[in-house]
């Protein structure tokens, strides 16, 4: 069976861009936006998702909505995260080819021609790798072991440092939407979906202004969240070394009954006991919590409340 050339041209393209408090960059967004799309002949349109910011964002991304109809926006009622936010873009965006983006401008818009490259050549979902950034070093470094470690787990193939920063098929946005689950590690769902894929490197940029949203704790339980999306070994890792260490302790406390019956030897030293026991309590503490993560992320799926709530809607209709 043929398939029919893709042309951008010919393309209708959502841009989905999540803001929170990203009053310093907006207009500088808006600025390379436009440029950046308008040489691409498409037909286009930026949806801002502001996620409950409190300074003057919202104002702003609505007066931008008002001088350029091809910008519109979703205000959501409070701070939901930005997952999801960019789970609410995705809900509302109504092009072929939906692009995915951080409003801080360290993911240049510049870059997406080359998306859209990939996607008229055949590509279904096109991820953008990080092969530089210009952040702190630890940062970096914590990035670097978190996708390893995601990778290492996961049950699906994750590409290594490939943020949100990505271009989809409309036919890859539905099947994301379809999915039930409230917790989103938009991320892995892209991966998880399957099609077709590829990767185009880039450099990421320094933040153009404003600072960062994502504060140490944030991006911990960004990452916990995605491991325990798409994974359910460190279960099994905290149920082997229960095992590894049952047995220790068994093949340990008879040589001790030996030592005691035939040699006639009594094994003193309350240290070591007290070391044991607390190591075998921290052990433990461990897997009642690795469990307690994965039973409160049921917990939380089970009530069934929705990922957002939309306060307001600028150039968009309501969706059931």
């Amino acid at each position: 069976m043929s398939v029919e050339p893709r042309s951008i041209r010919a393309a209708q393209i959502s841009v989905v861009v999540p803001v929170f408090n990203e009053e310093a960059v907006l207009s500088e967004l808006r600025h390379r936006l436009t440029a950046t799309l308008e040489k691409t002949s498409a037909r286009f349109e930026v949806i801002f998702v502001d996620d409950g910011s409190f300074d003057s964002t919202p104002a702003l991304s609505d007066r931008i909505c008002d001088e350029d109809p091809r910008f519109k926006c979703v205000h959501l009622s409070r701070n939901f995260g930005h997952q999801a936010a960019v789970s609410a873009g995705l809900r509302y965006a109504g092009g072929d080819v939906i692009c995915l983006m951080d409003a801080d401008l360290q993911d240049p818009p510049e870059i997406l021609p080359r998306l859209l490259a990939q996607w008229e050549k055949g590509a279904d979902a096109v991820y953008a790798v990080r092969r530089d950034r210009k952040e702190h070093w630890f940062i970096v470094v914590l990035y670097h072991f978190f996708y390893r470690i995601l990778s290492h787990l996961s049950s699906v193939s994750i590409p290594l440092d490939a943020g949100d920063f990505c271009l989809l098929s409309r036919e890859v946005v539905d099947a994301i939407n379809r999915l039930p689950e409230k917790e989103r590690f938009v991320r892995g769902l892209r991966a998880w979906v399957g099609y077709n894929q590829v990767a185009v490197e880039y450099a990421r940029d320094a933040r153009h202004g404003g600072q960062s949203k994502y504060s140490l704790l944030g991006l911990t339980r960004l990452a916990i969240t995605g491991i325990v999306s798409f994974s359910d070994r460190p279960l099994l890792y905290v149920t082997i070394a229960g095992l590894v260490i049952s047995g220790a302790a068994l093949i340990y406390g008879a040589f001790l009954v030996v030592l005691a019956i035939a040699f006639k030897h009594l094994v003193t030293g309350y240290a070591s006991l007290m070391s044991a026991v607390l190591f075998l309590g921290g052990i433990q503490l461990v897997a009642i919590g690795l469990v307690g993560i994965y039973v409160g992320r049921i917990f939380r799926e089970v009530k069934g409340r929705p990922t957002y709530v939309v306060r307001s809607l600028h150039g968009l209709e309501e969706q059931s």
